[in-house]
C-alpha cells in the first residue's frame, strides 16, 4: 500500500478500512492495490479503477463487466489476434481525457494527469459505491495547469451498473483553456465482439443508428451493444444536460464511442471554440456509463436510465 494513498485518507481511518470496503454478500466492494482499486459486487468483477500507470498518464477504468459477469470493454492490454491493438494506451476502457488543454495533449499521453490523493476513501451506502480523487493536470513542461477533483459513483440501475464521473477543474494558472478537436471528452472502447464491425449496434437518444449515422451529432446518450450467447450486452455513454454544452458523439465502427462537448469545429466545421477557465475558477463536467445485459431479443432501457442519471 502506497504512502500517498494512506496520507490522502481522513485522519482516523483504520488500515483495514483502506484495504477493503466492508460489504454484505450483495454489496459493492473496492480493494486497493498499489496502482488501482479493484471493484466487485457480490464477489463478481465490476471494474478496475487505475490511478497509476507508467504508459497511460491519466486515470481510467478497465476490465468493465456487466452484473452477470460479461466484459464489455476491450481487453486491456488488447490481445493480438483476438483484438485490434490500435490505440492501446489511449483507449483502455472508460476514460475522461482531452487532446487540447492550453495546447497540451492529455488524450495521447503527451501530458500528465497525476494522481495526488484520494479525497474520499471508497465507501458503500444504500447500495452505492462512492470515492473521490484529486489529480493535477501537468503541462509537457511540468507546469501545473489545474487541479481536477473527481467524484465517482457505481450503483445498480435496471439491468446494469451505472458509473458516474463528476469532474471539477480548478485552474491554477492563467491561460487555462479547453481547445477544439475530436479527441476530447468522456470515452469508451467496447469489447471486440461488440463492435459494429462484428455485428454490434449503435443507437443514439435521437434514434440515429450506426457509427456513421451518429458521428458528429449531438445526443443525450449513445449506446453500443451486441449479442453474446443469449444476452444482448453493451455500454451507453450518458451526457449530463447540466454540462456547459451538449455533446457531439465521436463514434467508430471499431468500438470507440466518445461524448465530446468541445468539438464545435471538429464536428460541424463551425467556428473553432475555446472554453477558457480563469485562474481560481472551477469548471464542471459530468458523464455516465451504463453497463448493461438483457435478454437476447430485448431492448435495454437506456432512456429510462438516462432519466435516472440526469436527476441524481
Amino acid at each position: 500500500m502506497s504512502v500517498r494513498f494512506l496520507e490522502s485518507i481522513a485522519l482516523g481511518c483504520s488500515l483495514l478500512a483502506l484495504v477493503s470496503v466492508p460489504a454484505s454478500a450483495l454489496d459493492f466492494a473496492a480493494t486497493e492495490q498499489q496502482d488501482r482499486l479493484v471493484i466487485t459486487q457480490a464477489g463478481k468483477p465490476v471494474a478496475h479503477f487505475v490511478f497509476k500507470d507508467a504508459k497511460i498518464l491519466r486515470p481510467y477504468f478497465s476490465h468493465v463487466h456487466t452484473p452477470d459477469g460479461i466484459q464489455v470493454t476491450r481487453t486491456h492490454p488488447p490481445v493480438a489476434g483476438k483484438d485490434a491493438v490500435d490505440h492501446d494506451t489511449m483507449h483502455p476502457g472508460v476514460w475522461l481525457a482531452f487532446g487540447d488543454v492550453s495546447g497540451n495533449d492529455f488524450w495521447r499521453n503527451k501530458a500528465v494527469v497525476r494522481h495526488e490523493r484520494f479525497t474520499a476513501a471508497p465507501s458503500v451506502k444504500a447500495g452505492q459505491l462512492t470515492f473521490a480523487t484529486e489529480t493535477s493536470l501537468l503541462a509537457t513542461n511540468a507546469t501545473k495547469l489545474a487541479t481536477l477533483a473527481s467524484r465517482f459513483t457505481v450503483s445498480r440501475a435496471g439491468e446494469g451498473f451505472l458509473l458516474t464521473w463528476e469532474a471539477s477543474f480548478t485552474a491554477t494558472t492563467d491561460g487555462f483553456v479547453f481547445g477544439d478537436q475530436e479527441e476530447m471528452g468522456f470515452g469508451v472502447r467496447v469489447a471486440t465482439e461488440l463492435t459494429e464491425k462484428k455485428g454490434g449496434v449503435i443507437i443514439s437518444s435521437s434514434g440515429a443508428t450506426t457509427a456513421k449515422g451518429t458521428w458528429g451529432k449531438t445526443a443525450d446518450w449513445c449506446d453500443y451493444s451486441g449479442v453474446l450467447g443469449e444476452r444482448r450486452v453493451g455500454i451507453a455513454v450518458l451526457a449530463d444536460p447540466q454540462n456547459f454544452r451538449a455533446s457531439w458523439f465521436h463514434n467508430r465502427d471499431y468500438g470507440l464511442m466518445v461524448a465530446n462537448p468541445f468539438g464545435e469545429n471538429a464536428f460541424t466545421k463551425g467556428a473553432k471554440s475555446r472554453v477558457p477557465v480563469a485562474k481560481g475558477e472551477t469548471f464542471r463536467l459530468r458523464f455516465g456509463a451504463w453497463i448493461h445485459s438483457s435478454a437476447k431479443d430485448g431492448l435495454a432501457d437506456v432512456a429510462g436510465v438516462w432519466e435516472m442519471f440526469r436527476k441524481p
